[in-house]
Order: C-alpha cells, then sequence, then structure tokens
C-alpha cells in the first residue's frame, strides 16, 4: 500500500471547507474523466456511500467508497471525515482533516493510503507521486475562490 498526504492552508472557514470537500459529486468534476455518484440519499454523514467512476467506455474502474468516520468542524474543533474505499482496483482509505488555521482560514491535510490491483509494491513511490500530484489538483480545484 502507498501512503500520501496532501497539505493545504487557505483562507475559506472551516465549515466552507468542509462543505467543498465533501461535496462528493464535486470531485468528479475535478478529477479528469471521472464521474462520482452517490449511491445513498439524504444528507451526507457516517454510511453515506457514493462511487468514483474513471476512464473511458471499456477502459475504466469504479472506485466505491464508503464514510465511516463524520466530524464536521465546530467551535474549535476539527473536522475529520474518514472513506473506506473497497473497489476491485483500488482498495485503501483516505482521511480529510480541516482545521482552524491561526491568524484565520483554514488547514487541511488529505491524507490516503491505496493500494492499485496487480500493480507492484516497486510502484509505491510513483503512485504516491502521482496522488499526491492528483488529489493536490483535486483539493486545488474544490477550494478556488
Amino acid at each position: 500500500m502507498t501512503l500520501f498526504r496532501v497539505e493545504r492552508t487557505v483562507s475559506l472557514p472551516p465549515d466552507e471547507v468542509w462543505r467543498r470537500l465533501t461535496d462528493w459529486p464535486a470531485h468528479g468534476r475535478q478529477v479528469p474523466l471521472t464521474r462520482t455518484t452517490v449511491l445513498t440519499p439524504g444528507p451526507n454523514g457516517a454510511g453515506t456511500r457514493f462511487t468514483a467512476r474513471t476512464g473511458l467506455g471499456l477502459l475504466s474502474f469504479d472506485d466505491p467508497m464508503e464514510v465511516v468516520r463524520w466530524e464536521p468542524p465546530g467551535s474549535g474543533r476539527p473536522g475529520v471525515c474518514r472513506l473506506d474505499k473497497s473497489g476491485r482496483v483500488v482498495r485503501g482509505w483516505a482521511e480529510v482533516a480541516v482545521t482552524a488555521a491561526p491568524g484565520g482560514g483554514s488547514r487541511v491535510e488529505w491524507t490516503e493510503e491505496l493500494a492499485v490491483r496487480g500493480l507492484p509494491r516497486a510502484f509505491d513511490p510513483v503512485l504516491a507521486r502521482a496522488g499526491r500530484a492528483l488529489f493536490g489538483r483535486a483539493v486545488d480545484g474544490l477550494l478556488r475562490p
């Protein structure tokens, strides 16, 4: 499994950062060739399930996820959302933490541990760099004013 982290500090308040980072369909608009579909009705929370489908036609795969921890930020406490990934191709977890930054704004830490089926461990450093680049771009897009 490959572990990587994306960190950002932005001028937006924590509740707005949380809202944007947990808008699952919006992730699909930030990741190339990806569409995200929420599978559970109602508001986000623990138990919310969604799938990110990436690729073109027959050359695509599903990345099903479930929210297993949901603690929005509020009155001095950080927000934490943890996702479990249970796909046939991609497995692992992601955790998003949103805290108030000193002097205003927010600090984001997106940590992810992935395994890609059929990809030898020798490729872990490449997968980590690609993950940082891809998810960094997605976080930047989601948090853009």
